[in-house]
C-alpha cells in the first residue's frame, strides 16, 4: 500500500504522527459535510424516507467493516460513553458479581461500570500489567485470562491499549468467558478502521467505536454492534425513530411500546443526522476500500526500522506479537530527558501524545518512513 497524504489536507509543515487523538479528515468527507450543511438550507428537498435511508446505509457498511453477518445488529451512537451505557444497563449483574476492567482504560468504558457495580453491589476487577517491562504484553493477556472466574459477569476492555497500543487477545480473552457465561463488551475506539475485527471470529456481545479517531470521522458520531443477547433490552434513550413504525409520520401519536428490530432500539435520537451520517458513510466506504489489514501492515513498514533504532537507544517498545502497528507506546530510559524531547518535538513541529508514562506514536496511511525518521532526529 502506497502513503495517501494526498487524501488528506495536512500541512506539509508539520509531521502528524497523532491520530489515536483526533485523526485528520479526508477530503472527500469534508467535501460531503459542506454539502450536507448547505443541504438544510433546502428544507424541501429533505424527504421523509432521508429520515432512515442514510443511517440505514452508515449501519450496513459499517457492519461490512467489522464483519458482522447482520447490520441490523448496529446501532449509531454520539459518543462512546453512550454506547458502553446501553451496553452496560441491559447486562444482568447480581449482587457479588465480578466486573473485570483492564488498568487505566479510557473513562467512557469505567464510569459506568463503576455505577452499575455499585447499583447491583458487584465489585470491580481491574487487571494490571506486570511492573517487568520484559514479556509484558504476554503476562498481561495471561493475567486477564486467569482474572475470569465463575464470579465474572462481564469483561469490559479495549482490543488494544489506549495508552501504549497494548494488543489484547480477545479471541482467547471470549473463550475463557463462554466457559464461565460471561459477557465482553469492547471498546474499539483506538482500534477498529486500522486493525482487522471481526464479529463473527470474536464473537463480543457488544463493540463500541467512537467514529472521529480510526474511522476516519467527524466528532459527535460513533458506531455499535449488540449482538443478539441484547435484543429484548432497555436503551438509555427513547426516541421516536426507534420505535416501531416509525417510517409512518402520519401516525406517529399511535404510540408504540415495540421497538425496531434489533440494535436499532440503541441509536441515539436523530442518528438521521443530515451532516455527520452521509461523512461517516463516506469515511467506512474509504476504510472498506483500503481494508484495516493493510493499514496495519502500512503502518509496520514504514516504522519499523524507527522502533528497532529506538529500542537499540534503551527505549522499551512492546514485543511485536503484543501491540498494535498503528498505535504503540514508547518507554523512555532514565538516561533521556523527557522535557528535552517533548521540546526538540514542539520545535520539528511532530505531533505525538503522552499517555501516562509512554509516547504514544499513532500513525495512518497519511504518514511516510521519513516521519519516523524526523521522529527518531529527536532522540539522537
Amino acid at each position: 500500500m502506497q502513503h495517501q497524504k494526498h487524501l488528506f489536507d495536512l500541512s506539509e509543515e508539520i509531521t502528524y504522527l497523532n491520530g489515536a487523538y483526533m485523526a485528520p479528515q479526508l477530503k472527500s468527507v469534508t467535501e460531503i459535510g459542506v454539502q450536507s450543511v448547505k443541504r438544510k438550507a433546502h428544507p424541501n428537498e429533505i424527504l421523509p424516507e432521508d429520515f432512515f435511508n442514510e443511517k440505514e446505509t452508515l449501519k450496513q457498511r459499517f457492519a461490512t467493516l467489522i464483519d458482522a453477518k447482520d447490520y441490523k445488529n448496529t446501532a449509531i451512537i454520539p459518543s462512546v460513553s453512550y454506547g458502553i451505557a446501553n451496553a452496560a444497563n441491559n447486562v444482568p449483574i447480581k449482587k457479588g458479581d465480578e466486573i473485570i476492567l483492564v488498568d487505566e482504560q479510557f473513562p467512557s468504558n469505567v464510569y459506568i461500570w463503576q455505577e452499575v457495580a455499585k447499583k447491583n453491589d458487584a465489585t470491580i476487577k481491574i487487571i494490571k500489567p506486570p511492573i517487568e517491562l520484559e514479556n509484558r504484553g504476554k503476562c498481561w493477556n495471561e493475567n486477564i485470562l486467569e482474572a475470569i472466574t465463575k464470579n465474572t459477569a462481564v469483561i469490559a476492555m479495549p482490543q488494544v491499549h489506549w495508552a501504549d497500543g497494548t494488543l489484547f487477545d480477545l479471541q482467547a480473552i471470549r473463550e475463557k468467558t463462554k466457559t464461565v457465561n460471561a459477557m465482553v463488551v469492547i471498546d474499539g475506539t483506538q482500534s477498529v478502521g486500522a486493525l482487522p475485527f471481526s464479529i463473527k471470529e470474536i464473537e463480543p456481545d457488544a463493540l463500541v467505536c467512537g467514529g472521529y479517531k480510526w474511522l476516519l470521522g467527524p466528532y459527535a458520531i460513533g458506531m455499535a454492534y449488540y449482538s443478539d443477547a441484547f435484543n429484548n433490552g432497555t436503551p438509555i434513550e427513547h426516541n421516536w425513530m426507534n420505535r416501531y413504525n416509525s417510517e409512518d409520520f402520519s401516525g406517529l401519536t399511535k404510540y408504540e411500546d415495540q421497538y425496531q428490530e434489533k440494535a436499532a432500539r440503541y441509536s441515539v435520537g436523530e442518528s438521521s443526522n443530515f451532516v455527520l451520517t452521509p461523512m461517516m458513510i463516506k469515511a467506512v466506504e474509504q476504510l472498506i476500500e483500503w481494508q484495516p489489514k493493510n493499514i496495519q501492515e502500512y503502518g509496520k513498514s514504514i516504522s519499523k526500522d524507527a522502533v528497532q533504532k529506538l529500542r537499540e537507544l534503551g527505549c522499551f517498545i512492546e514485543d511485536d506479537a503484543y501491540r498494535a502497528y498503528h498505535l504503540f507506546g514508547i518507554y523512555l530510559p532514565n538516561h533521556i530527558n523527557v522535557e528535552e524531547i517533548k521540546a526538540k518535538l514542539k520545535e520539528a513541529q511532530i505531533f505525538v501524545s503522552f499517555r501516562g508514562n509512554a509516547m504514544r506514536v499513532s500513525c495512518n496511511v497519511y504518514n511516510t518512513e521519513e516521519d519516523f525518521e524526523k521522529l527518531l532526529n529527536c532522540f539522537i
